[in-house]
């Protein structure tokens, strides 16, 4: 089969060529800035210092790296939810299988992050939400109950319809990149303090390991993710060679240029009498609201109450949508017969209801374990990372497999930088930490439960080809991972085999073992193309008009 013939395998999705280099960009953008900037830079102060502006310029190298391998994949590929169903095309339905679960849970625990961070702000100017959060950013009982009560009425509106919410995507793109820009002019000229920066108990005070703790922990990573959206309009891209990479790499420097200043202007415009004896103890006492309460502080109401008023926006319109990003995902896997045939269901308006009902069931249940925007920051980067580690590895196993297909978008280095990107989303990982990590070991587990009794109850009929000599790497690699992080400085609890630095070694040593056993156990060259037809006929067969 020559080159030629190989790009003509290549599924035509139908879609349509329009969307230019702005448009890509803006897409990604706007996923990035969320309610991570109401948060990153208190969270980042707290547990690294000032040094936190070197946790987010880490940060950002590790997104960048992650987010050039989807930009290959991206353009060769362009199917809907391409993220998770890369390993299906790489490695099988098991892999497929386990992939979309992890993405259905790196979808379903934004919602409540964001209802988190609706509250936390909330509780500082509504008379009757004074005591649903702690100093802390604890959500209280009478919090929790609010914030389930909140999700339902994102529920609600779902049900009814979000049509206009997709309209106006632009205008909400604007207000949400204007307002931290806006807050970062108003707090560097009005009152910014260059001595703060070596004040209180130093610029580090948590050396190396508060830096690298901050990137998972803080909220980092997960400001920094979205750029993926770019990758999943590659199929609408009119130049996806020359713009994707482009808005790929732009949408990730212009998140980086607004969370480092914001960090930078956060410490800068704390005032000297609010300044204590640790970072941690002087960003704890703007946990609530951070930025709201410093331009309080210094006098500058009128600004706190814009970014109030944003803290509703902002967040709220982002749990809306991934409310219903989350159901279509579901959708997805039952269409690929992982999940039962009801989360097929929908309303006479095409929204699926079941996987709204579900999503807001598991989204509840996250309040639990997990009652502050922080905690929650850690799950989710957890499962966001796990879902983003399949791409470096699809992408060795295409290099490998099906050179010769066509790629609007080379990586340059790929043979350097795939299985970097796999050690990096791996060390994320790792710095999340056990007591993080294991919840998140749990919610894999149940979802290999759902799978399995979908399956063996006949919940769903349609037909699902589990390649298991192409996952054969899978289950080491989650079992494997969960031991590393057990037996390393992570573990506040546990024998510490792998102290700092040590660690990091162990992970990426084991990493490289995964990434080459992965690739080269892959589908064959036809299985791959054979799917790939498969997966854009499902794509087709299942689209449904916005909710």
């Amino acid at each position: 089969m020559t080159a030629s013939d190989l790009t003509k395998t290549i599924p035509d999705t139908g879609l349509k060529r329009q969307i230019g280099f702005i448009g890509l960009m803006w897409a990604s953008a706007g996923s990035i800035i969320g309610s991570g900037w109401l948060y990153g830079a208190e969270k980042g102060l707290a547990q690294a210092g000032p040094a936190a502006i070197i946790s987010w310029l880490i940060g950002a190298v590790a997104i960048l790296i992650l987010a050039l391998v989807h930009a290959e994949l991206g353009g060769m590929y362009p199917i809907a939810g391409g993220t998770a169903r890369f390993p299906h095309l790489a490695f099988g339905g098991v892999a497929g299988a386990s992939f979309g679960w992890f993405s259905w849970l790196q979808a379903v625990t934004v919602a409540p992050i964001e209802v988190s961070a609706m509250i936390g702000y909330g509780s500082d100017y509504v008379p009757f939400a004074k005591g649903w959060i702690t100093s802390k950013g604890l959500l209280t009982p009478p919090g929790i109950v609010a914030a389930i009560l909140i999700m339902l009425v994102f529920v609600v509106i779902n049900f009814l319809s979000v049509r206009a919410l997709a309209n106006t995507n632009s205008a909400a793109t604007w207000w949400k990149i204007g307002v931290p820009v806006f807050a970062i002019l108003v707090l560097a000229i009005f009152n910014f303090h260059g001595g703060n920066f070596t004040a209180s108990n130093g610029f580090a005070p948590e050396g190396l390991r508060g830096v690298i703790a901050a990137i998972p922990n803080a909220g980092i990573v997960f400001a920094l993710l979205g750029f993926e959206q770019a990758d999943q309009l590659a199929g609408e891209s009119v130049n996806p060679k020359r713009d994707i990479p482009r808005a790929v790499i732009g949408s990730v420097l212009i998140g980086l240029v607004i969370y480092l200043a914001l960090q930078v202007v956060f410490i800068a415009a704390i005032p000297a009498d609010r300044i204590m004896g640790t970072w941690t103890a002087t960003a704890t006492q703007f946990a609530t609201g951070p930025f709201a309460l410093v331009a309080t502080a210094v006098g500058l109401g009128w600004l706190a109450v814009i970014l109030y008023i944003d803290a509703v926006i902002s967040p709220g319109g982002t749990g809306l949508i991934y409310f219903t990003a989350t159901s279509r995902v579901s959708f997805g896997l039952s269409k690929n017969g992982y999940f039962p045939r009801v989360f097929e269901a929908t309303t006479r308006r095409g929204v699926p209801w079941f996987g709204l009902v579900v999503a807001w069931v598991f989204g509840c249940i996250c309040f639990l374990p997990f009652p502050s925007w922080q905690s929650l920051v850690g799950l989710i980067t957890s499962a966001s990372v796990l879902m983003y580690a399949g791409a470096p590895l699809a992408l060795g196993a295409f290099r490998k497999r099906i050179p010769d297909v066509e790629r609007p978008y080379r990586l340059p280095a790929a043979f350097i930088l795939s299985p970097l990107a796999f050690i990096v989303a791996n060390l994320i990982i790792l710095w999340t930490g056990w007591e993080t990590d294991w919840k998140l070991g749990l919610c894999i587990i149940l979802g290999y439960i759902v799978i399995v009794l979908n399956r063996a109850f006949k919940l769903n009929s349609t037909p699902v080809h589990f390649n298991w000599r192409s996952a054969q790497w899978l289950f080491p690699y989650l079992v494997g991972m969960g031991l590393i992080i057990y037996l390393s400085d992570w573990n506040p609890s546990g024998p510490n085999l792998f102290p700092f630095g040590i660690d990091i070694l162990v992970t990426a040593a084991f990493s490289l073992v995964i990434y080459f056993w992965a690739i080269n156990t892959s589908v064959s060259k036809d299985g791959i193309l054979e799917m790939a037809e498969e997966t854009a006929a499902i794509t087709e067969s299942s689209e449904m008009p916005l909710a």
